[in-house]
Parts: structure tokens; C-alpha cells; sequence
């Protein structure tokens, strides 16, 4: 027997030691030797080596940028030297269409439509809150600092990359045609944008007065449409579910392509660390006269910074506390490979595949929840965004020396928090989007070179704060779902059924939020795989 006690060799078997296993802290206490520090330090660093080696990626990867800067490199070597870096903005971007889609469509479908309005309206409540908050700190942080009270000098070069004049309601207008858009295909790596032209009329008093008309009119510019298919997949996912089981094979297909997709980041996050440093050390390398820029914009570089600082580090961790009593720092320890890599690729939709693996298998968030909130949150949700916007605002105000009334700032907070749902979750995303709050307060659109200057920093920043903004979401839907409800179901689509199984016809009801879980009004066993951590 395993449990028999071998007294003749002086040796136990397992029996023995799950005997004594429960004495280890009372009367046999003494028999049972510490852990050496040496194997404690070996354990906790095979528990974060992901974590560890992305830190040093960073670090390394800004010394070698440095080093590197005193040597005379042409461009094409400087090229060369982000070489690494290039190919993990480009392997995380080519599995961001399949997994947008096919998690959404998935969760969409696995969730009763009613569950699924609260769930989503949960969540968009918080990422409005959160981003007026992060406004409110930004104009208050500019007006504190006064970024603009000191002189500036304009870079040269960089005024043909201003985004071009548009009208606020056109942007709006855009806005939602991007949410609905007529090609698919082309969604996936081109959107809509208003651009303008000269109409020449006569005039119509006989008099033949030319007049001139901006007329809009569409064009197609690069860059994904991320909120059209956001908006398709979570419709398209309902349809399937209302189809019953009609729908339940494409569901399982969905779900399939999914589980596949994850598999490919948990590959690309061992990469991570390497692509990032060469990230970091390329982008420090072509910086052309740091001082310079820093002299000139270094309190609107702080302010931006501070600001981001103050709503990352104090006001989402706060507010995570306060409605879940959790330590939110724990949480953030969790999601920290995919903040250094938000902050390596500077792209909120880059990092959204490594933030769904960090959130579910660190932070314990359900799959559910995880995979249609997150992909959500990189779309709409910008906390960084719209504080930066804030300040940039206020810091071209401050140069032109116009007064701000309080009308024009409430028109700021309103304005950066609408403007940043439709910012590209892409590298300098929110300057395209600055424009609008500048047109809307009467400010010139030719100042965003400076912003252009330093965005490359500033957008660093941005992106961290934008994607833990998402995180805590998601942590924050998770605990939601577990207080109103007795336990999370398991399974990863309880709705689907197989072949001929009679209860598949049954009503339809909320994997997450159904109290019983199971179909059959049983209790269905939580799936150790997205327990709650």
C-alpha cells in the first residue's frame, strides 16, 4: 500500500510524509527544515522570469540606445538597430484582426443578451468616468504648471505632418461611419476620413460673383477600422447566439480560432523582452538634440507625464480598492509585461493580446470577460489619450496668450473625452484627434508640431496608462460578475451542444450570470482554469 509505514529501512513512503503533513506547524515543527534563500529567490524568479527579462529588456535596451548615440550612424543603420524591435510591432499586429474579432463574436455569443447590455453598459460607464477624470487632471495639471508661460522654440520639419483641417462636426460624422462600415475587408486596414474641395459657383444676383464652397467628401486613409469591427463582431456574436442551434458550429469555429490565437501570444510574449529593448535603444537612437527639447518643452513634457503618473498610479488603483477591497498594486504586478511592452510599441492595440494572456492567467479574470471587454476597452477607452490632449490644449492656449473662460474648458473635458473613442489605437493616434479640441476653441492646428516633437515620449506614457485603464476594467467587470452571482461558470461555451442532445433547445440564460450555472438548473463545477485567483 502507498500509505504503509516502512519501519525496518527507517524511511517513510508518501504515506508517512502526508501523515506528518499536518504537524509541520505544530509539535513537528522542528522536523521540517526552511527553504534555503537560495531556492526561495530561484522560485520567485522562475514565477516572474517574463516579467523580469521585459524590465531588463527596457533597461538594456536604453543604455544601448545611449551608447550607441555617440556614434555617427547613417539612417539605414539606424533602421537596422530597431530591425527586432519592428518585427514584434509587426507580429503582434498581425494576430490583432482575429483576435478582436473572433474573442468578441465568442463572447458576444456565450452571453445572454441581457447580461450582455449590463455587462457592456457596466463597462462603459467606467470608461467614461475614468477618462473625464483623467481630462479633469490633465486642464488642471496644465493650469497648475503653466506649460506655456515659458519659451518655446519650434522644430523645424515637422509642420507637413499636422493633421489636416477638419470641421468638429465632420469628425463626429466620421466617427460614426467608421462604426458602420460598408466593406468588411477593407475595415481591416483602411477607415473613413472627410477631406474638402473648391466648388467655384456663379453667383445668382446677375452680377457673376464667383463664389467658393469647402465642399466634404470621403476618402479612404490607411489605418485599421478597429471600431467598425468591434461594433460587427459583438452584433454578429448576438445574432449567432439568437439562432440557437443553428448557430452553435460557427460559435464552436469562433471560439476554436480564439483558444488558437491566445496560443500564438503566449509564443510571442517569450520574444517580447528582446523586441522591446531593440524598441527602446532604435528610438533613442534617432532622437536628434535631447537637450534642446527638453529645455524648450520639458514642463509640458512633465506636466503629461505627472499627469499620467497621478491617474495610473493613485486614481484607477483607488478606485479598484474601493469597490473591490483587492490590493490593486497586486493587480498591476500582474499586467507589468504588458505595460512595458505598451510602452516599448506604443500601440494600445499591439498590446491587447498580451494584456487578455496577463489579466486571465495572472489576475484570475475570467475568459468571458476578459476577451469582450478588452478588446472594447482598446477602441473607446483613453485615459492617457484625453489627458494629454487636456494639457496640450491648454499649453497652445498658453503660447498664443488666449484666456480660457470656463466655457472653453468645459468644452476641453467634453470634447477630449468624445474625441478619444475614435483615437486609433496606434502609435501618435491622439494627435490626429488634438485637432478637433483646437478647432473647437477656436485655437491654430499649426502648434501640433510641438506636440509631434515630443510625442514620441509622451505617447509612451499614453499608451501604459490607456491599456491599465482596460485591465482594471476588466478586474473591476470580474469582481461585478462574481458578487452578483454564486459562482463563474466554467465552461467555456455552455450554450453550444453537440449533435442531437435535447437540452439544447432550452432557454436562453447568462453563463456568467445565471446563479446555478448549469442548464439544468444543477450546480456546474468552476473550471480551475478561470478561477478566480
Amino acid at each position: 500500500m502507498a500509505e504503509k509505514i516502512d519501519m525496518e529501512g527507517g524511511k517513510a513512503s508518501n504515506g508517512e510524509a502526508h501523515l506528518d503533513e499536518p504537524l509541520a506547524n505544530g509539535l513537528n515543527s522542528h522536523k521540517s527544515s526552511p527553504e534555503p534563500l537560495s531556492q526561495r529567490v530561484l522560485r520567485l524568479v522562475r514565477a516572474n522570469l517574463l516579467v523580469i527579462l521585459t524590465v531588463a529588456g527596457v533597461i538594456v535596451g536604453v543604455f544601448i540606445g545611449l551608447g550607441v548615440r555617440n556614434a555617427t550612424l547613417t539612417r539605414t543603420q539606424i533602421i537596422y538597430i530597431g530591425f527586432p524591435g519592428e518585427l514584434l510591432i509587426r507580429l503582434l499586429k498581425m494576430i490583432i484582426i482575429p483576435l478582436v474579432v473572433c474573442s468578441l463574436v465568442s463572447g458576444a455569443a456565450s452571453i445572454d443578451p441581457k447580461a450582455l447590455g449590463k455587462l457592456g453598459g457596466w463597462a462603459m460607464l467606467f470608461f467614461l468616468v475614468t477618462t473625464l477624470i483623467a481630462s479633469s487632471i490633465g486642464v488642471v495639471m496644465a493650469f497648475i504648471v503653466t506649460p506655456g508661460a515659458v519659451a518655446v522654440t519650434k522644430p523645424a520639419g515637422l509642420d507637413e505632418e499636422v493633421p489636416a483641417h477638419k470641421e468638429v462636426i465632420d469628425s463626429f460624422l466620421d466617427l460614426i461611419r467608421n462604426i458602420f462600415p460598408s466593406n468588411l475587408v477593407s475595415a481591416a486596414f483602411q477607415s473613413y476620413a472627410t477631406s474638402y474641395k473648391l466648388v467655384k459657383k456663379n453667383g445668382t444676383d446677375g452680377n457673376f460673383n464667383l463664389t467658393v464652397e469647402k465642399v466634404p467628401f470621403g476618402t479612404d486613409q490607411d489605418g485599421m477600422n478597429i471600431l467598425g469591427l468591434v461594433v460587427f463582431a459583438i452584433v454578429f456574436g448576438v445574432a449567432l447566439r439568437k439562432l440557437g442551434e443553428e448557430g452553435e458550429i460557427l460559435i464552436k469555429f469562433f471560439n476554436s480560432f480564439n483558444e488558437a490565437t491566445m496560443v500564438l501570444v503566449s509564443w510571442i510574449m517569450w520574444y517580447a523582452p528582446l523586441g522591446i529593448m531593440f524598441l527602446v535603444a532604435g528610438k533613442i537612437v534617432e532622437m536628434d538634440d535631447v537637450g534642446k527639447l527638453f529645455a524648450s518643452l520639458g514642463k509640458y513634457i512633465a506636466c503629461c507625464i505627472i499627469g499620467h503618473a497621478i491617474h495610473g498610479a493613485l486614481v484607477l488603483p483607488a478606485i479598484y480598492f474601493i469597490f473591490t477591497r483587492k490590493n490593486p498594486y497586486t493587480f498591476l504586478w500582474g499586467i507589468f509585461t504588458a505595460l512595458a511592452t505598451a510602452f516599448g510599441t506604443s500601440s494600445s492595440s499591439a498590446t491587447l493580446p498580451l494584456m487578455m494572456k496577463c489579466v486571465e492567467e495572472n489576475n484570475g479574470v475570467s475568459k468571458h470577460i476578459s476577451r469582450f471587454i478588452l478588446p472594447i476597452g482598446a477602441t473607446v477607452n483613453m485615459d492617457g489619450a484625453a489627458l494629454f490632449q487636456c494639457v496640450a490644449a491648454v499649453f497652445i492656449a498658453q503660447l498664443n496668450n488666449t484666456p480660457l473662460n470656463f466655457i472653453q474648458v468645459i468644452t476641453i473635458l467634453v470634447t477630449a473625452t468624445a474625441s478619444s473613442v475614435g483615437a486609433a489605437g496606434i502609435p501618435a493616434g491622439g494627435v490626429l484627434t488634438l485637432a478637433i479640441i483646437l478647432e473647437a476653441i477656436g485655437l491654430p492646428t499649426s502648434d501640433i508640431s510641438l506636440i509631434l516633437a515630443v510625442d514620441w515620449l509622451v505617447d509612451r506614457t499614453c499608451t501604459v496608462l490607456n491599456v491599465e485603464g482596460d485591465a482594471f476594467g476588466a478586474g473591476l467587470l470580474q469582481h461585478y460578475v462574481d458578487r452578483t452571482s454564486k459562482q463563474v461558470d466554467g465552461n467555456e461555451l455552455s450554450e453550444v451542444r453537440l449533435g442531437n442532445d435535447p437540452s439544447a433547445a432550452a432557454p436562453e440564460h447568462s453563463p456568467l450570470i445565471d446563479k446555478h450555472g448549469g442548464r439544468d438548473g444543477t450546480k456546474a463545477a468552476p473550471s480551475s482554469e478561470e478561477s478566480i485567483m
